[in-house]
């Protein structure tokens, strides 16, 4: 199930993010970035649809997912 963002609590949203950031311990390349600056990459990328919340009924959990990863789900 999609969960659209905006409509989590802002508190909510950072943490879903948060979890998912320390969760995939992330490659970012040469360059260090802060959580902070991870955080507003994946706020960036929601906004422009590029990520998306999938909320697993299953396993009771999120995760953010690419919108390949949900075009396949979908197909």
């Amino acid at each position: 199930m999609i969960i659209p963002f905006q409509e989590l609590s802002p508190e909510a949203l950072q943490g879903v993010i948060e979890e998912f950031i320390t969760r995939e311990g992330t490659d970012y390349g040469e360059m260090e970035f802060s959580l902070a600056d991870k955080v507003e990459q994946v706020r960036q990328q929601l906004l422009n649809k590029q990520v998306f919340i999938l909320f697993d009924e299953v396993t009771q959990r999120c995760n953010i997912i690419t919108k390949d990863q949900l075009d396949q789900l979908n197909s």
